[in-house]
């Protein structure tokens, strides 16, 4: 059984990386083609419409979530190519997580079609209906994202380094993506507004310390005035590729100079501190400060990240 586990690894691991990303599962296939004729289109349409929401051009946010749905769909679809004895399992973690970013892409496309926010908008039914529906489907997406965890766990991989590399990957952008729902609690002002009685139209927000809308980073529109959870939301969800690049970096870079343990225990590392720059870069945005000005605290919290990983790292090098 070892042995056919170890040739079919070698088959997955040597396979055109094309063919484990297309030819793993159609509907995550779907996703990836049908995101990026959505994409193509959005670029169109920034270039024939003019209308701002929330002082970003309309189309941009369909835009950046198309080309988040064909990286996610895509490495979600390399990563199930390593995993055997579960073929039914495989197409409802592809077709439900397909049918998540359809829901999400739809909705926010239909929103900036109508010139008003996808997320956060409760002002009338239909908006709240949206971004409510919106909300379920991102949690199909995460509910696949850690049962294609849990499969990888009990998936028997010879390539350890690789096999945590993409367990990890998975498990931080978990982290990662469950960030999001920091975004839809209600504001203080928010809070207040309600419990005067008042009527609110938007409840949640990404900025902190300032309204959103406000000065921002080119394209991506992270805040430059205040904090902005969705820095840390980023950085989370593409732990999906990072790490396990990472781990492809350390087999390529160190396979006759580690050992396979070794090998092992430096994707940990790597990964572990990936988690802590997710953390920190939240704890960075919750104290009201933009990803481009930290205080002193925040750098020397970063410098100390740095320094442990750097540690834990030459530790595994010069391990006896």
């Amino acid at each position: 059984m070892s042995t056919l586990i170890s040739k079919i690894e070698e088959e997955q691991t040597s396979a055109p990386l094309w063919r484990r990303i297309f030819g793993t599962e159609r509907f995550l296939t779907w996703a990836v083609a049908g995101s990026a004729v959505l994409l193509l289109a959005t670029i169109l349409l920034s270039i024939l419409d003019s209308r701002l929401i929330t002082g970003a051009p309309a189309w941009v946010k369909p835009m950046k979530f198309a080309i988040s749905t064909i990286l996610y769909a895509g490495t979600l679809a390399w990563m199930l190519s390593f995993v055997t004895g579960y073929p039914r399992l495989v197409r409802w973690i592809g077709g439900l997580t397909a049918l998540g970013f359809l829901v999400e892409l739809v909705g926010i496309s239909i929103q900036a079609a109508r010139g008003v926010r996808s997320h956060f908008n409760v002002g009338t039914l239909f908006d709240g209906a949206i971004f409510s529906l919106m909300g379920t489907f991102v949690m199909v997406i995460w509910v696949m994202n850690i049962v294609t965890a849990v499969l990888l766990m009990r998936q028997k991989m010879d390539n350890q380094p690789l096999a945590w590399a993409l367990r990890l990957g998975l498990l931080v952008t978990a982290v990662g993506s469950i960030l999001g729902f920091l975004m839809t609690m209600p504001t203080s002002g928010q809070l207040a507004a309600m419990q005067a009685g008042e009527v609110v139209s938007i409840v949640g927000a990404h900025s902190v310390g300032v309204a959103d809308g406000g000065a921002g980073l080119p394209f991506v529109g992270w805040s430059t005035a205040g904090g902005d959870i969705r820095v840390a939301h980023f950085v989370g969800l593409h732990a999906l590729q990072i790490i396990p690049l990472l781990g492809i970096f350390v087999n390529r870079r160190f396979r006759q100079r580690l050992s396979d343990g070794r090998r092992t225990a430096l994707v940990f590392v790597g990964g572990l501190g990936y988690l802590g720059l997710v953390l920190l870069l939240l704890w960075q945005a919750l104290r009201a400060q933009p990803l481009i000005a930290p205080d002193g605290l925040t750098l020397a919290v970063l410098a100390g990240l740095i320094a442990v990983v750097s540690l834990a790292g030459t530790a595994v090098f010069i391990k006896k």
